[in-house]
């Protein structure tokens, strides 16, 4: 019936084209961030929308929609008109939320056109300061000896630290205690006060407390170490290379959304991930823009499927039920 539906808007819609692409933007565009303000999505969205402003001649607002592991901003989105004027930038969750919530408002591929993918940010394990082991090699025998006594910092279901302490727990073969929070601040706080072990967040937030030598890096979760800190071996480096996880971001509009519009936002897209300013930034913050051919509705969508595919494996094997 969706089809149907689609087909029919779309075969209305289609002498309209050309004059939506030439209209378009015609008021400013809200990108939704279904998370808190100040996270790397809203750092990234920020950087984002000021770029993308310059090429769309519009406002570019960042609105923060937060609740359910990122599903409420999601879902607004997936309801908003297809005309544009709604986007949004979401991680790795749009993968990991099917095997998560057992009625999701929204399909995660079929509700939104895919825009392009922005940026993969790597994860860092890290631990407490005064923490036994010196390497990843150390620590992964201390985990496995300790087991459950090991606690680990999470920020919540289909949170990157959580998926991020998934990822790590399958990878060696062994469990942690998790303890929640309501967001990344209080637990890199509490890993640096030492009132939990292990703590695993994308490297733009504990970067700055690891050059200080406030906490140790055990390892970068991709395939290639981060510039800003070239001493902290890759996962595989350092002698676990199943431990390989990112959090990747990608920019959506809501289905239906014409291709002339779509076009108009990847041109954006792709010239804002070229914009000096915001290559800069990016480097600073750990990160990098993904090259133009991934920038693109194919490559998101086909990274989305895959993913999807990768993370309900990884997510029954941890036996988590969908809440």
């Amino acid at each position: 019936m969706k089809f149907v539906k689609g087909v029919l808007l779309m075969l209305l819609l289609s002498p309209m084209l050309p004059a939506l692409a030439q209209e378009f933007p015609n008021r400013p565009i809200t990108m939704v961030v279904p998370f808190s303000a100040g996270g790397p999505g809203d750092v990234i969205a920020r950087l984002l929308g000021s770029s993308m402003s310059a090429t769309l001649k519009q406002a570019v607002v960042i609105e923060n929609v937060v609740g359910a592991g990122g599903t409420i901003g999601t879902n607004r989105v997936a309801k908003a008109a297809p005309d544009g004027h709604t986007l949004l930038l979401m991680h790795v969750g749009q993968a990991t939320a099917p095997s998560l919530y057992a009625k999701l408002p929204f399909d995660p591929v079929g509700d939104f056109a895919p825009i392009g993918l922005v940026t993969d940010v790597p994860m860092i394990l890290v631990a407490r300061a005064n923490f036994p082991a010196k390497d990843l090699k150390e620590l992964v025998a201390y985990v496995r000896s300790q087991g459950d006594k090991v606690t680990y910092g999470n920020v919540g279901l289909g949170s990157a630290s959580h998926l991020c302490g998934l990822m790590f727990m399958s990878a060696i073969e062994a469990k942690l205690t998790p303890i929640y929070y309501k967001g990344g601040g209080p637990a890199l706080n509490d890993i640096i006060a030492g009132h939990i072990d292990v703590y695993c967040d994308p490297a733009t937030g504990p970067t700055p407390y690891i050059q200080a030598g406030t906490i140790p890096g055990f390892a970068i979760t991709s395939k290639k170490r981060v510039a800003t800190l070239p001493n902290v071996p890759t996962s595989a480096e350092a002698g676990v290379p199943q431990f390989d996880v990112t959090t990747w971001y990608g920019m959506y509009a809501p289905r239906n959304t014409p291709k002339p519009i779509i076009d108009a936002l990847v041109n954006a897209l792709q010239k804002a991930l070229a914009d000096p300013p915001l290559v800069s930034r990016f480097a600073e913050l750990s990160m990098a823009p993904v090259e133009q051919e991934r920038a693109t509705p194919a490559a998101l969508e086909a990274l989305l499927k895959s993913e999807i595919d990768r993370w309900d494996r990884i997510i029954k094997q941890a036996g988590i039920k969908p809440q």
